[in-house]
Protein backbone atom coordinates (compact mmCIF):
# COMPACT_ATOMS: atom_id res chain seq x y z
CA UNK A 1 0.00 0.00 0.00
CA UNK A 2 1.12 3.54 -0.70
CA UNK A 3 1.81 6.22 1.90
CA UNK A 4 -1.54 7.94 1.48
CA UNK A 5 -3.61 4.82 2.15
CA UNK A 6 -1.39 3.75 5.04
CA UNK A 7 -1.51 7.21 6.62
CA UNK A 8 -5.28 7.31 6.30
CA UNK A 9 -5.57 3.85 7.88
CA UNK A 10 -3.24 4.89 10.70
CA UNK A 11 -5.16 8.06 11.47
CA UNK A 12 -8.52 6.28 11.19
CA UNK A 13 -7.32 3.59 13.59
CA UNK A 14 -5.96 5.98 16.20
CA UNK A 15 -8.93 8.35 16.15
CA UNK A 16 -11.47 5.52 16.15
CA UNK A 17 -9.80 3.99 19.20
CA UNK A 18 -9.59 7.37 20.93
CA UNK A 19 -13.25 8.08 20.20
CA UNK A 20 -14.36 5.18 22.36
CA UNK A 21 -13.64 7.26 25.47
CA UNK A 22 -14.61 10.96 25.07
CA UNK A 23 -18.29 10.15 24.34
CA UNK A 24 -18.37 7.99 27.47
CA UNK A 25 -16.84 10.81 29.52
CA UNK A 26 -19.41 13.31 28.27
CA UNK A 27 -22.34 10.92 28.70
CA UNK A 28 -21.30 9.74 32.16
CA UNK A 29 -20.71 13.38 33.08
CA UNK A 30 -24.35 14.18 32.33
CA UNK A 31 -25.54 11.29 34.52
CA UNK A 32 -23.19 12.37 37.31
CA UNK A 33 -24.76 15.83 37.26
CA UNK A 34 -28.24 14.30 37.50
CA UNK A 35 -27.32 11.81 40.25
CA UNK A 36 -25.54 14.37 42.39
CA UNK A 37 -28.22 16.99 41.76
CA UNK A 38 -30.83 14.55 43.03
CA UNK A 39 -28.66 13.84 46.07
CA UNK A 40 -28.51 17.54 46.86
CA UNK A 41 -32.25 17.90 46.39
CA UNK A 42 -33.41 14.82 48.30
CA UNK A 43 -30.56 13.92 50.65
CA UNK A 44 -30.98 10.28 49.58
CA UNK A 45 -27.65 8.53 50.20
CA UNK A 46 -28.35 6.11 47.35
CA UNK A 47 -27.77 8.98 44.92
CA UNK A 48 -24.51 9.86 46.65
CA UNK A 49 -23.36 6.25 46.36
CA UNK A 50 -24.34 6.23 42.69
CA UNK A 51 -22.36 9.41 42.11
CA UNK A 52 -19.29 8.03 43.89
CA UNK A 53 -19.44 4.78 41.90
CA UNK A 54 -19.80 6.45 38.51
CA UNK A 55 -17.05 8.97 39.28
CA UNK A 56 -14.68 5.99 39.36
CA UNK A 57 -15.85 4.89 35.91
CA UNK A 58 -15.59 8.47 34.65
CA UNK A 59 -12.01 8.78 35.90
CA UNK A 60 -11.04 5.60 34.05
CA UNK A 61 -12.51 6.72 30.72
CA UNK A 62 -11.14 10.25 31.10
CA UNK A 63 -7.60 9.05 31.77
CA UNK A 64 -7.40 6.71 28.79
CA UNK A 65 -9.13 9.27 26.57
CA UNK A 66 -6.49 11.90 27.32
CA UNK A 67 -3.64 9.45 26.76
CA UNK A 68 -4.92 8.21 23.40
CA UNK A 69 -5.77 11.70 22.11
CA UNK A 70 -2.22 13.00 22.27
CA UNK A 71 -1.04 10.72 19.46
CA UNK A 72 -3.24 12.35 16.82
CA UNK A 73 -1.64 15.76 17.25
CA UNK A 74 1.76 14.27 16.47
CA UNK A 75 0.36 12.53 13.39
CA UNK A 76 -0.64 15.91 11.95
CA UNK A 77 3.03 16.84 11.86
CA UNK A 78 4.57 13.51 10.95
CA UNK A 79 2.16 12.23 8.29
CA UNK A 80 0.20 15.30 7.22
CA UNK A 81 2.70 18.18 7.16
CA UNK A 82 1.19 19.91 4.11
CA UNK A 83 -2.25 19.70 5.68
CA UNK A 84 -0.91 21.07 8.97
CA UNK A 85 0.66 24.02 7.16
CA UNK A 86 -2.55 24.68 5.24
CA UNK A 87 -4.96 24.56 8.22
CA UNK A 88 -2.55 25.57 10.99
CA UNK A 89 -4.14 28.98 11.51
CA UNK A 90 -7.62 27.45 11.76
CA UNK A 91 -6.74 24.37 13.80
CA UNK A 92 -4.36 26.33 15.98
CA UNK A 93 -7.14 28.72 16.97
CA UNK A 94 -9.61 25.91 17.67
CA UNK A 95 -7.14 23.80 19.64
CA UNK A 96 -5.97 26.82 21.62
CA UNK A 97 -9.60 27.60 22.46
CA UNK A 98 -10.08 24.00 23.58
CA UNK A 99 -7.09 24.25 25.90
CA UNK A 100 -8.10 27.65 27.32
CA UNK A 101 -11.86 27.26 27.63
CA UNK A 102 -12.45 23.53 27.85
CA UNK A 103 -9.56 21.42 29.05
CA UNK A 104 -8.55 23.97 31.70
CA UNK A 105 -12.12 24.02 33.02
CA UNK A 106 -12.42 20.23 32.96
CA UNK A 107 -9.03 19.44 34.50
CA UNK A 108 -9.29 22.33 36.97
CA UNK A 109 -12.36 20.85 38.62
CA UNK A 110 -11.35 17.23 38.15
CA UNK A 111 -9.29 17.08 41.34
CA UNK A 112 -12.24 18.30 43.43
CA UNK A 113 -14.54 15.83 41.69
CA UNK A 114 -12.25 12.88 42.43
CA UNK A 115 -10.84 13.77 45.84
CA UNK A 116 -13.15 16.44 47.22
CA UNK A 117 -15.56 14.23 49.14
CA UNK A 118 -15.39 15.23 52.84
CA UNK A 119 -13.03 18.09 51.93
CA UNK A 120 -15.57 20.48 50.43
CA UNK A 121 -19.28 20.99 50.98
CA UNK A 122 -21.87 19.09 48.90
CA UNK A 123 -22.71 22.20 46.88
CA UNK A 124 -19.08 22.95 46.07
CA UNK A 125 -18.57 19.35 45.01
CA UNK A 126 -21.64 19.59 42.78
CA UNK A 127 -20.20 22.74 41.20
CA UNK A 128 -17.02 20.78 40.44
CA UNK A 129 -19.13 18.05 38.81
CA UNK A 130 -20.79 20.69 36.64
CA UNK A 131 -17.39 22.17 35.78
CA UNK A 132 -16.00 18.84 34.63
CA UNK A 133 -19.15 18.07 32.62
CA UNK A 134 -19.24 21.45 30.87
CA UNK A 135 -15.50 21.25 30.26
CA UNK A 136 -15.90 17.92 28.48
CA UNK A 137 -18.72 19.35 26.38
CA UNK A 138 -16.70 22.45 25.45
CA UNK A 139 -13.78 20.25 24.49
CA UNK A 140 -16.02 18.45 22.01
CA UNK A 141 -17.25 21.82 20.71
CA UNK A 142 -13.82 23.01 19.55
CA UNK A 143 -12.80 19.69 18.05
CA UNK A 144 -16.05 19.46 16.10
CA UNK A 145 -15.73 23.10 14.99
CA UNK A 146 -12.28 22.35 13.57
CA UNK A 147 -13.58 19.26 11.78
CA UNK A 148 -16.71 21.06 10.58
CA UNK A 149 -14.54 23.77 9.05
CA UNK A 150 -12.87 21.04 6.99
CA UNK A 151 -16.33 19.98 5.79
CA UNK A 152 -17.79 23.45 5.20
CA UNK A 153 -14.97 26.05 5.26
CA UNK A 154 -15.90 29.66 6.13
CA UNK A 155 -14.37 32.85 7.53
CA UNK A 156 -10.96 32.55 5.84
CA UNK A 157 -8.89 33.43 2.82
CA UNK A 158 -5.97 31.58 1.24
CA UNK A 159 -2.53 33.19 1.22
CA UNK A 160 0.47 31.88 -0.73
CA UNK A 161 0.50 29.48 -3.64
CA UNK A 162 1.15 25.83 -4.33
CA UNK A 163 2.88 23.94 -1.53
CA UNK A 164 3.10 27.12 0.54
CA UNK A 165 -0.61 28.00 0.40
CA UNK A 166 -2.41 28.19 3.72
CA UNK A 167 -5.83 29.17 5.00
CA UNK A 168 -5.81 32.26 7.18
CA UNK A 169 -8.73 33.27 9.40
CA UNK A 170 -10.27 36.65 8.58
CA UNK A 171 -13.47 36.20 10.61
CA UNK A 172 -13.08 34.06 13.73
CA UNK A 173 -16.81 33.79 14.44
CA UNK A 174 -17.62 32.90 10.84
CA UNK A 175 -15.07 30.09 11.20
CA UNK A 176 -16.65 28.98 14.50
CA UNK A 177 -20.22 29.14 13.18
CA UNK A 178 -19.45 27.63 9.79
CA UNK A 179 -22.50 26.17 8.02
CA UNK A 180 -22.27 22.71 9.59
CA UNK A 181 -20.75 23.32 13.03
CA UNK A 182 -23.82 23.86 15.24
CA UNK A 183 -25.80 20.89 13.92
CA UNK A 184 -22.77 18.62 14.03
CA UNK A 185 -21.97 19.66 17.60
CA UNK A 186 -25.52 18.80 18.67
CA UNK A 187 -25.32 15.49 16.83
CA UNK A 188 -22.01 14.60 18.52
CA UNK A 189 -23.23 15.67 21.98
CA UNK A 190 -26.34 13.53 21.69
CA UNK A 191 -24.30 10.55 20.51
CA UNK A 192 -22.12 11.00 23.61
CA UNK A 193 -25.13 11.26 25.94
CA UNK A 194 -26.45 8.01 24.49
CA UNK A 195 -23.08 6.26 24.92
CA UNK A 196 -23.00 7.22 28.60
CA UNK A 197 -26.67 6.47 29.24
CA UNK A 198 -26.46 3.00 27.70
CA UNK A 199 -23.36 2.17 29.75
CA UNK A 200 -25.32 3.06 32.89
CA UNK A 201 -28.31 1.03 31.64
CA UNK A 202 -26.04 -1.93 30.90
CA UNK A 203 -24.34 -1.98 34.29
CA UNK A 204 -27.51 -1.57 36.34
CA UNK A 205 -29.44 -4.07 34.22
CA UNK A 206 -26.66 -6.52 35.08
CA UNK A 207 -27.02 -5.75 38.80
CA UNK A 208 -30.79 -6.22 38.62
CA UNK A 209 -30.40 -9.58 36.90
CA UNK A 210 -27.88 -10.64 39.56
CA UNK A 211 -30.11 -9.29 42.35
CA UNK A 212 -27.40 -6.88 43.55
CA UNK A 213 -27.82 -3.22 44.55
CA UNK A 214 -31.46 -3.56 43.56
CA UNK A 215 -32.96 -0.32 44.89
CA UNK A 216 -30.03 1.76 43.71
CA UNK A 217 -30.06 0.11 40.29
CA UNK A 218 -33.79 0.68 39.82
CA UNK A 219 -33.28 4.39 40.43
CA UNK A 220 -30.26 4.59 38.15
CA UNK A 221 -31.91 2.53 35.42
CA UNK A 222 -35.01 4.72 35.35
CA UNK A 223 -32.99 7.93 35.13
CA UNK A 224 -30.69 6.59 32.42
CA UNK A 225 -33.70 5.25 30.51
CA UNK A 226 -35.38 8.67 30.46
CA UNK A 227 -32.12 10.23 29.25
CA UNK A 228 -31.65 7.56 26.58
CA UNK A 229 -35.23 7.78 25.31
CA UNK A 230 -35.18 11.58 25.08
CA UNK A 231 -31.87 11.80 23.28
CA UNK A 232 -32.46 8.85 20.96
CA UNK A 233 -35.59 10.65 19.71
CA UNK A 234 -33.71 13.97 19.56
CA UNK A 235 -31.07 12.38 17.37
CA UNK A 236 -33.70 12.00 14.65
CA UNK A 237 -33.98 15.78 14.34
CA UNK A 238 -30.27 16.57 14.49
CA UNK A 239 -29.58 13.78 12.02
CA UNK A 240 -32.14 15.16 9.58
CA UNK A 241 -30.70 18.67 9.95
CA UNK A 242 -27.19 17.36 9.33
CA UNK A 243 -28.36 15.54 6.20
CA UNK A 244 -29.93 18.75 4.88
CA UNK A 245 -26.65 20.59 5.38
CA UNK A 246 -24.70 17.81 3.66
CA UNK A 247 -27.14 17.96 0.74
CA UNK A 248 -26.59 21.70 0.38
CA UNK A 249 -22.84 21.93 0.98
CA UNK A 250 -21.52 18.44 0.16
CA UNK A 251 -23.92 16.93 -2.36
CA UNK A 252 -21.41 14.33 -3.57
CA UNK A 253 -21.19 12.95 -0.03
CA UNK A 254 -24.97 12.67 0.26
CA UNK A 255 -25.13 10.95 -3.11
CA UNK A 256 -22.60 8.38 -1.88
CA UNK A 257 -24.50 7.89 1.38
CA UNK A 258 -27.64 7.01 -0.57
CA UNK A 259 -26.00 5.37 -3.60
CA UNK A 260 -27.58 7.94 -5.93
CA UNK A 261 -25.77 7.93 -9.29
CA UNK A 262 -28.01 9.80 -11.78
CA UNK A 263 -26.62 13.30 -12.27
CA UNK A 264 -29.99 15.00 -11.72
CA UNK A 265 -33.02 12.85 -10.93
CA UNK A 266 -35.51 12.06 -8.19
CA UNK A 267 -33.88 9.82 -5.60
CA UNK A 268 -35.07 6.83 -3.61
CA UNK A 269 -34.26 6.45 0.07
CA UNK A 270 -32.70 3.08 0.83
CA UNK A 271 -33.41 1.26 4.06
CA UNK A 272 -30.74 -1.32 3.24
CA UNK A 273 -28.88 -2.35 0.13
CA UNK A 274 -25.63 -3.01 -1.69
CA UNK A 275 -23.97 -0.57 -4.06
CA UNK A 276 -22.52 -1.86 -7.33
CA UNK A 277 -20.12 0.91 -8.31
CA UNK A 278 -19.36 -0.56 -11.71
CA UNK A 279 -23.00 -1.03 -12.69
CA UNK A 280 -23.95 2.25 -10.98
CA UNK A 281 -26.94 0.82 -9.19
CA UNK A 282 -28.10 -0.21 -5.72
CA UNK A 283 -29.80 -3.50 -4.95
CA UNK A 284 -31.93 -3.37 -1.83
CA UNK A 285 -35.05 -2.21 -0.04
CA UNK A 286 -35.98 1.40 -0.69
CA UNK A 287 -38.74 3.97 -0.35
CA UNK A 288 -39.41 5.27 -3.89
CA UNK A 289 -38.59 9.00 -4.13
CA UNK A 290 -38.07 9.00 -0.36
CA UNK A 291 -34.81 10.99 -0.42
CA UNK A 292 -36.36 13.61 -2.68
CA UNK A 293 -39.24 14.02 -0.25
CA UNK A 294 -37.00 14.29 2.82
CA UNK A 295 -34.83 16.95 1.19
CA UNK A 296 -37.47 18.99 -0.66
CA UNK A 297 -40.83 17.95 0.87
CA UNK A 298 -42.12 16.95 -2.55
CA UNK A 299 -41.73 13.97 -4.87
CA UNK A 300 -40.60 15.75 -8.03
CA UNK A 301 -37.54 17.92 -7.28
CA UNK A 302 -34.40 16.19 -8.62
CA UNK A 303 -31.37 15.47 -6.46
CA UNK A 304 -27.75 15.75 -7.59
CA UNK A 305 -26.15 12.35 -8.09
CA UNK A 306 -22.55 11.16 -8.27
CA UNK A 307 -22.39 11.47 -12.05
CA UNK A 308 -22.87 15.23 -11.70
CA UNK A 309 -19.32 15.47 -10.30
CA UNK A 310 -15.96 14.75 -11.94
CA UNK A 311 -14.60 11.29 -11.23
CA UNK A 312 -11.70 12.68 -9.20
CA UNK A 313 -13.95 14.88 -7.02
CA UNK A 314 -16.32 12.32 -5.60
CA UNK A 315 -15.94 9.52 -3.01
CA UNK A 316 -14.45 6.31 -4.34
CA UNK A 317 -15.44 3.91 -1.54
CA UNK A 318 -19.13 4.45 -2.28
CA UNK A 319 -20.41 1.16 -0.89
CA UNK A 320 -18.47 1.63 2.35
CA UNK A 321 -19.93 5.13 2.83
CA UNK A 322 -23.40 3.78 2.03
CA UNK A 323 -23.09 0.90 4.51
CA UNK A 324 -21.64 2.93 7.38
CA UNK A 325 -24.33 5.59 6.99
CA UNK A 326 -27.18 3.09 6.90
CA UNK A 327 -25.81 1.07 9.82
CA UNK A 328 -25.73 4.28 11.86
CA UNK A 329 -29.36 4.99 10.97
CA UNK A 330 -30.48 1.41 11.71
CA UNK A 331 -28.82 1.48 15.13
CA UNK A 332 -30.40 4.86 15.87
CA UNK A 333 -33.85 3.48 15.10
CA UNK A 334 -33.12 0.38 17.19
CA UNK A 335 -32.21 2.58 20.18
CA UNK A 336 -35.50 4.44 19.81
CA UNK A 337 -37.48 1.20 19.67
CA UNK A 338 -35.61 -0.32 22.61
CA UNK A 339 -36.04 2.68 24.90
CA UNK A 340 -39.71 3.21 24.00
CA UNK A 341 -40.45 -0.46 24.69
CA UNK A 342 -38.72 -0.18 28.06
CA UNK A 343 -40.67 2.98 28.92
CA UNK A 344 -43.92 1.22 28.03
CA UNK A 345 -43.05 -1.71 30.31
CA UNK A 346 -41.99 0.71 33.04
CA UNK A 347 -45.39 2.41 32.77
CA UNK A 348 -47.03 -1.03 33.01
CA UNK A 349 -44.78 -1.78 36.03
CA UNK A 350 -43.36 -4.85 34.31
CA UNK A 351 -39.92 -3.62 33.24
CA UNK A 352 -37.84 -5.08 36.06
CA UNK A 353 -39.58 -8.43 35.77
CA UNK A 354 -38.84 -8.68 32.03
CA UNK A 355 -35.52 -10.52 32.24
CA UNK A 356 -34.99 -10.94 28.49
CA UNK A 357 -35.20 -7.19 27.95
CA UNK A 358 -32.76 -6.51 30.78
CA UNK A 359 -30.31 -8.91 29.12
CA UNK A 360 -30.69 -6.95 25.89
CA UNK A 361 -29.82 -3.78 27.80
CA UNK A 362 -26.73 -5.47 29.25
CA UNK A 363 -25.34 -5.98 25.75
CA UNK A 364 -26.83 -2.85 24.18
CA UNK A 365 -23.91 -0.80 25.52
CA UNK A 366 -22.08 -1.49 22.26
CA UNK A 367 -24.81 0.02 20.04
CA UNK A 368 -24.23 3.77 20.62
CA UNK A 369 -20.49 3.20 20.31
CA UNK A 370 -20.97 1.50 16.95
CA UNK A 371 -23.34 4.24 15.77
CA UNK A 372 -20.81 6.93 16.73
CA UNK A 373 -18.01 5.13 14.91
CA UNK A 374 -20.09 4.40 11.80
CA UNK A 375 -21.29 8.01 11.64
CA UNK A 376 -17.77 9.38 11.71
CA UNK A 377 -16.56 6.89 9.11
CA UNK A 378 -19.44 7.84 6.80
CA UNK A 379 -18.71 11.55 7.30
CA UNK A 380 -14.95 11.30 6.77
CA UNK A 381 -14.93 8.76 3.94
CA UNK A 382 -17.76 10.66 2.27
CA UNK A 383 -15.65 13.84 2.28
CA UNK A 384 -12.96 12.19 0.15
CA UNK A 385 -11.04 12.96 -1.98
CA UNK A 386 -10.96 16.26 -0.08
CA UNK A 387 -9.31 16.78 3.28
CA UNK A 388 -10.58 20.38 3.25
CA UNK A 389 -13.70 20.25 1.13
CA UNK A 390 -13.23 21.85 -2.26
CA UNK A 391 -9.83 23.32 -1.33
CA UNK A 392 -7.20 20.71 -0.48
CA UNK A 393 -7.18 17.09 -1.60
CA UNK A 394 -6.04 14.32 0.70
CA UNK A 395 -3.35 13.22 -1.74
CA UNK A 396 -1.84 16.72 -1.60
CA UNK A 397 -1.96 16.94 2.21
CA UNK A 398 0.68 14.30 2.94
CA UNK A 399 4.15 14.85 4.32
CA UNK A 400 6.60 14.62 1.44
CA UNK A 401 9.38 12.78 3.27
CA UNK A 402 7.55 10.06 5.21
CA UNK A 403 7.86 6.56 3.76
CA UNK A 404 5.48 3.60 3.66
CA UNK A 405 7.80 1.52 5.86
CA UNK A 406 7.81 4.25 8.53
CA UNK A 407 4.02 4.38 8.55
CA UNK A 408 3.82 0.58 8.69
CA UNK A 409 6.13 0.49 11.71
CA UNK A 410 4.21 3.14 13.63
CA UNK A 411 0.85 1.57 12.70
CA UNK A 412 1.93 -1.82 14.05
CA UNK A 413 3.34 -0.18 17.18
CA UNK A 414 0.11 1.75 17.80
CA UNK A 415 -1.96 -1.39 17.21
CA UNK A 416 -0.01 -3.26 19.88
CA UNK A 417 -0.08 -0.41 22.42
CA UNK A 418 -3.75 0.37 21.86
CA UNK A 419 -4.70 -3.29 22.14
CA UNK A 420 -2.96 -3.45 25.51
CA UNK A 421 -4.67 -0.22 26.61
CA UNK A 422 -8.07 -1.51 25.53
CA UNK A 423 -7.59 -4.81 27.36
CA UNK A 424 -6.48 -2.88 30.43
CA UNK A 425 -9.56 -0.64 30.16
CA UNK A 426 -11.90 -3.64 29.88
CA UNK A 427 -10.16 -5.38 32.80
CA UNK A 428 -10.38 -2.34 35.08
CA UNK A 429 -13.94 -1.52 34.01
CA UNK A 430 -15.05 -5.10 34.64
CA UNK A 431 -13.27 -5.10 38.01
CA UNK A 432 -15.04 -1.91 39.11
CA UNK A 433 -18.42 -3.16 37.90
CA UNK A 434 -18.01 -6.55 39.60
CA UNK A 435 -17.02 -4.78 42.81
CA UNK A 436 -20.01 -2.48 42.52
CA UNK A 437 -21.04 0.62 44.47
CA UNK A 438 -19.92 0.73 48.08
CA UNK A 439 -21.92 1.69 51.13
CA UNK A 440 -20.57 4.82 52.75
CA UNK A 441 -22.32 4.57 56.10
CA UNK A 442 -19.25 5.84 57.98
CA UNK A 443 -19.35 9.05 56.01
CA UNK A 444 -22.76 9.87 57.41
CA UNK A 445 -21.04 10.25 60.79
CA UNK A 446 -18.13 12.19 59.31
CA UNK A 447 -20.15 14.57 57.17
CA UNK A 448 -23.91 14.75 57.67
CA UNK A 449 -25.88 16.00 54.69
CA UNK A 450 -27.05 19.62 54.91
CA UNK A 451 -28.90 21.14 51.97
CA UNK A 452 -27.97 24.59 53.18
CA UNK A 453 -24.29 23.66 53.50
CA UNK A 454 -22.10 25.90 51.28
Amino acid sequence: MDVEILSRIQFAFTIAFHYIYPPLSIGIGLLLVIFEGLYLKTGDKLYENLTRFWIKIFALTFGIGVATGIVMEFEFGTNWATYSRYVGDVFGSALAAEGLFAFALESGFLGILLFGWNRVSPKVHFISTLGVFFGSMFSAVWIVIANSWMQTPAGFHVVGEGMHARAEIIDFWAMVFNPSSVDRILHVWIGAFLAGAFLVLSVHAYYLLKDRHVEMSKKAFKIALYVAAFFSLSQLFTGHRSADIVAHHQPAKLAAMEGHFDSLAVADMYIMGWVDKEEKKVTGLSVPKGLTFLLHQDFETPVLGLEAFPEDERPQAINAVFQFYHLMVVIGMALIGLTLLALFLLWKKKLFQTKWLLWIFVFSVILPQLANQFGWYAAEMGRQPWVVYGLLKTSDALSKTVTANQVWFSLIMFAIIYTVLFLLFIYLLNKKIKHGPEAYDVLELERPFHRSNT
